[in-house]
């Protein structure tokens, strides 16, 4: 099955697909993207996508793009690559003009989409549990844009791999958690679920939307507040979630044990009804 980019309109080999030097994109990170998955060849809650994508263009002011065409677009890549597990990342800067700080109205906005196979979250990191180490939160104040702004998420990503973990936990220096460089973050105390409220610290996750649905359906309560390093680290679970991380146990963060430093029973049934829900949902 081949990996196949969009580029404005036209489907074609990934190896193929180019974008002008002067891509606003590029030269100032002046764009935003979604990343959709699929499940047994459906596309896991594609509408929410969209809705959080028009937001994001909305927030920076860009020109509108009709929705049905990007839609449209989306399916006519994913259908075209056959993959039944794939990845759909689309990005959309503001456009190509002369390098400028200022932008002028009536730019036409670049779309490129790329689609390839799933990268599956190793099971035994599922099975085990993954480790994290926390880092000072350093992005820029609207986070809950879904920006190509992410030198500083790139980073804390790869201290944390350089440290032998799998992920880093943002944490503000009025010491409140936030999430993770990719993921957002629930953590499970006394048997109750507690998440950071949606601001403009984090991303509103479409995976935490979907947790959010699933807990009410199972008479779960969730907690959206503020909780600092000492209630993360005094947790019983914690776990993040994301559209492949999907819901990720963390067993170990700073080298210190959540709870007894396996993998907690909330965390593994949630994880479970995740996939039900993926798998039971209709096409959108």
């Amino acid at each position: 099955m081949p990996d196949l980019a969009y580029l404005n309109g036209e489907i074609m080999p990934i190896e193929k697909a180019t974008v002008p030097i002067e891509d606003r994109g590029y030269q100032f990170g002046d764009g935003i993207y979604e990343f959709v998955a699929s499940y047994a060849g459906r596309l896991f809650m594609l509408e929410e996508h969209l809705d959080r994508l028009e937001r994001s263009t909305g927030e920076l002011a860009f020109d509108a793009i009709a929705r049905e065409d990007i839609k449209k677009a989306i399916m006519d890549l994913f259908e075209q690559s056959g993959y039944p597990r794939a990845g759909i990342y689309i990005q959309i800067s503001r456009g190509v003009a002369p390098r400028n700080h200022a932008f002028s109205p009536g730019m036409s906005p670049q779309v490129v989409m790329t689609v390839r196979a799933v990268k599956e979250v190793p099971e035994s990191l599922r099975e085990n549990g993954a480790s994290a180490i926390t880092v000072k939160d350093l992005r820029w104040g609207r986070c809950d844009i879904k920006s190509v702004q992410l030198v500083p998420n790139c980073l804390a990503k790869q201290k944390a791999l350089d440290a032998g973990c799998d992920d880093a936990i943002f944490v503000s220096d009025r010491n409140v958690v936030r999430e993770g460089t990719s993921s957002n973050l629930f953590i499970v105390s006394d048997g109750r679920l507690i998440t950071h409220p949606l601001t403009h610290n984090i991303l509103p996750g479409i995976t935490r939307l979907a947790m959010l649905r699933i807990c009410q359906s199972a008479g779960l309560e969730v907690q959206e507040s503020f909780f600092g390093i000492k209630e993360l680290y005094g947790a019983d679970e914690v776990f993040l979630t994301g559209t492949i991380t999907e819901v990720l146990p963390i067993v170990r963060i700073d080298e210190k044990p959540i709870g007894d430093a396996t993998v907690g029973p909330l965390t593994r049934r949630l994880y479970a009804l995740l996939r039900e829900k993926a798998l039971a949902d209709r096409p959108s």
